[in-house]
């Protein structure tokens, strides 16, 4: 009997009454003779409920005791879950991460999975139970109780699946796939039928919160089916997979964009006090998470390396680089707030020169200055004005044909 790995959160989960409807997918799943695993993540605002009574206490609370109390959050997801399917008739067992056999390292609140040791949840399995796991949540070596951070449940789901061999993972959202750009600001975006996992990880790492860049990197590490579909509606969803069937033989198949960019510029009196490798390994030391970079060298001005980074960041960087200055040898910083990145992705482009030209020349039509420029072999990422993102977006989505996505 083949199994697969349903993981649910958001919407999903934000009530007793929508876990109970959404029981419903699960049951049919397992009335299709598939051994089911569920993965859930918290239940609504759980987190930063437990989150602000932690602060209540401490200004400087343990992480490893944060981690203690956050991991309950998704196990009451899961208990709850359990519950539901029990009391319409199938047997359920739910258990917590480490249960689930989910080692990961040492990291607290931002730990990541070294294995999945699954023996327990085949047991399960050969009872004929459905395996309701508490996501976002493992344990060390240590035996000391971790979480995952961004993208715990979904990244939980897939490295079960991977270690289960399973067919496939459902992810299940509020939305019922991935589109060519948030449909809540392009009113013509289009759902794709299919997307690969590299596109899938640019339009994750580029601004679209439907699937963590993790879970992304550990499907395609492990070739895992992954559907994204809706909580809510009977949608036929998104398959995400290595290659894809191009739609309309589409070059660009997503627009993306992100608010809140700012650009950082560091200064030097001359070349030879300038080291790229220090400085961005200062900042990696720090997590701090660069995107963007342009160097400019030019005679007879004094050099600099510009740097963009999310609105988010901005405190930590700043201060890294003050505390820093002294040894990384520069002579000023300054920054500029109030920009956005838009992003173009499509494998397609890898084998089509020209796409960033006409990129360039459409955002030229339309009066939007363009700061920063960054490319790939299936990606080019420009820093625009905040007030321009959405125009931008929408005329990139119309430039490159996507309304016509589903067309094909």
């Amino acid at each position: 009997m083949g199994s697969i790995v349903l993981k649910f959160g958001g919407p999903a989960t934000a009530s007793t009454e929508r876990i109970q409807e959404v029981a419903k997918k699960v049951i049919a799943e397992k009335e299709r003779g598939f051994n089911v695993v569920v993965v859930t993540a918290a239940m609504g605002r759980t987190t930063k409920d437990l989150t602000r009574m932690a602060r209540d206490l401490s200004d400087d609370v343990s992480k490893r005791e944060l981690d203690v109390l956050l991991a309950t959050s998704s196990q009451l997801t899961s208990a709850l879950f359990a519950m539901a399917l029990q009391e319409l008739g199938y047997d359920a067992v739910s258990l917590t991460g480490w249960q689930a056999g989910v080692q990961t390292d040492s990291v607290h609140y931002n730990a990541r999975i070294n294995n999945v040791n699954v023996r327990r949840i085949e047991e399960h399995f050969a009872e004929g139970k459905v395996v309701v796991v508490a996501g976002e949540q493992g344990i060390d070596e240590h035996q000391n109780i971790t979480t995952l951070g961004k993208g715990g449940a979904e990244t939980t789901a897939i490295a079960i699946a991977a270690s289960l061999k399973a067919e496939r993972v459902d992810i299940y959202t509020n939305v019922d796939g991935v589109y060519t750009a948030d449909p809540s600001y392009i009113p013509e975006a289009q759902k794709l039928k299919e997307i690969s996992y590299d596109e899938m990880l640019e339009l994750s790492n580029l601004g679209s919160h439907i699937l963590h860049p993790r879970a992304v990197e550990l499907a395609k590490k492990f070739q895992m089916p992954v559907i994204i579909r809706s909580s809510i509606t009977e949608a036929e969803g998104t398959l995400l997979k290595e290659e894809v069937e191009m739609e309309k033989n589409l070059l660009v198949r997503g627009v993306a964009f992100e608010s809140d960019i700012i650009r950082l510029t560091v200064g030097y009196d001359a070349y030879s006090d300038a080291s790229l490798a220090d400085m961005f390994t200062t900042l990696a030391e720090n997590r701090i998470n660069v995107d963007i970079i342009v160097q400019a060298i030019i005679d007879g001005v004094k050099p600099s390396v510009s740097f963009s980074i999310v609105k988010d960041e901005f405190a930590d960087a700043l201060r890294v680089l003050e505390d820093s200055k002294l040894s990384l040898g520069f002579s000023f910083a300054d920054f500029e707030i109030g920009l956005s990145k838009i992003s173009i992705i499509g494998s397609g482009m890898a084998s089509n020169p020209g796409v960033a030209a006409r990129m360039f020349d459409r955002l030229r039509r339309e009066d939007i200055p363009v700061k920063m420029v960054s490319t790939s072999e299936i990606k080019v990422s420009v820093v625009v004005p905040q007030d321009d993102m959405i125009r931008a977006a929408n005329a990139l989505h119309e430039e490159f044909n996507l309304e016509e996505a589903l067309h094909a």
